[in-house]
């Protein structure tokens, strides 16, 4: 279930010996571009054929009515509106604490404060189609909230009858969610860049999803109409570290837990001990065999489940590192001694009672993490993803005339006279 891969003695380059899912190295480029040049030239027809082709539904008004919303809110049972309600007050409260203080700096005579705006619109992809990400809801709308963002849009795909699922309609009640629309994959990442007869533009796109989905991100961001944030928000990623100490049983289901997302993920055991990796691999099998998603784990464990063997904690963690994960479990007898060690992880999770599946729901901080290896260069999801920041420089006479030799001089450097001459004309020289 878990394939091995014995490290022990490699001292070369560990991104290029170990494996990735094919999602990771072979984007689904040209398709992806397919849909979104339809949707941009076609828009709503566009979108209404993709439902039928992907989702297999006929859809004749693409918004949700904000009252279907409110019943949905109204309708489910209590145990799940409480922890909606317990999740969002806990990622609320986060958000909120990682605002950062107003910027007030002077050097030299100059003065710099800063301007934090939200975008206008800001839209969110919400996954359904594998399982309902009532969760996803929260984690993207709530720090959209907290950065004051105008117009908060949501995309999810419709289920069989046509509908987006209950769940997600309630939580985006809670989470104040302004406009939902029934679509779902590229197509949907198209309609919030580009815009159709329904839906008007957005000016970032936030949300995990499949690789088409992640990849449509890609695309649209790098044409320049839409930002989006520099993680690729793709399929679920995991690797727990584990040592003796570790309970075999929690290690193994927390590889079995990212699994169940589906294909393209990745779920990797990173151990120096030969008997951890022979008990946490036959506990993975025991759990897969009896899980009700098996299909769905099992297609990730397929291309993406490794157990591997390493020298030491030393090694295990360059393994993690230039794996770069999602989600990273330490589970170690002192787990607090490997985190001056972590580079490169979306979030880190500390101990045998911090399991990713808490990060997942209500820790705080979001759960769109960075998959694919792009936690080597961006973060979680964050409420500064949603604000501009644009400074405001001011100077008195006495700190432009300071200033000026210096402009002047590195102005005529690159052959620019105007710029030259703008401080010169105020210095008086």
């Amino acid at each position: 279930m878990l394939q091995r891969l014995d490290l022990r003695g490699f001292d070369g380059d560990l991104a290029a010996r170990l494996p990735r899912p094919p999602a990771a190295t072979e984007p689904p480029i040209a398709e992806v571009q397919a849909i979104l040049a339809e949707v941009r030239a076609h828009g709503d027809a566009a979108l209404r054929r993709f439902s039928e082709r992907f989702d297999g539904v006929a859809i004749n008004e693409l918004e949700v009515p904000r009252a279907a919303l409110e019943a949905a809110l109204a309708a489910i049972e209590p145990p799940l509106r409480d922890a909606l309600v317990h999740a969002h007050d806990s990622i609320l409260v986060y958000h909120q604490a990682t605002i950062p203080p107003e910027v007030d700096h002077q050097h030299h005579g100059i003065a710099i404060s800063e301007l934090r705006r939200p975008v206008a619109r800001a839209g969110l992809y919400v996954p359904s189609a594998l399982a309902p990400l009532v969760s996803t809801v929260l984690m993207t709308a709530v720090p959209a909230k907290v950065a004051g963002v105008d117009r908060v849009v949501l995309c999810s795909p419709p289920g069989p009858d046509g509908t987006v699922a209950p769940g997600i309609l309630a939580a985006a009640a809670i989470a104040g969610v302004d406009e939902v629309y029934r679509i779902g994959g590229a197509q949907a990442v198209a309609a919030m860049a580009y815009g159709t007869e329904t839906i008007s533009p957005v000016d970032v796109i936030v949300g995990p999803g499949s690789n088409r989905v992640a990849q449509a991100k890609r695309e649209v961001a790098a044409t320049g109409v839409v930002g989006v944030p520099s993680a690729f928000a793709g399929p679920s990623e995991v690797v727990v570290v584990a040592d003796a100490s570790a309970p075999l049983a929690w290690a193994a289901v927390d590889v079995v837990v990212q699994a169940e997302h589906g294909p393209d993920g990745l779920a990797w055991l990173v151990t120096w001990d030969d008997d951890v990796a022979d008990a946490v691999t036959k506990e993975v099998a025991a759990q897969v065999e009896a899980s009700p998603r098996r299909i769905h784990v099992e297609a990730t464990l397929r291309d993406g489940g490794y157990a591997v063997v390493c020298d030491g904690p030393e090694q295990a963690m360059a393994v993690a590192n230039a794996i770069a994960p999602e989600h990273l479990e330490l589970m170690t007898a002192d787990p607090a001694a490997l985190l001056p060690l972590v580079r490169n992880a979306g979030a880190v999770f500390l101990g045998p009672w911090a399991p990713a599946s808490v990060g997942d729901y209500l820790a705080g901080p979001s759960h769109v993490l960075p998959t694919f290896g792009s936690a080597r260069f961006s973060s979680a999801l964050r409420v500064d993803d949603f604000v501009k920041h644009v400074h405001v420089v001011s100077l008195d006479r006495d700190a432009l005339v300071g200033a000026a030799p210096h402009v002047a001089a590195l102005a005529e450097t690159e052959g620019l006279p105007a710029h030259a001459a703008s401080v010169r004309l105020r210095a008086g020289g």
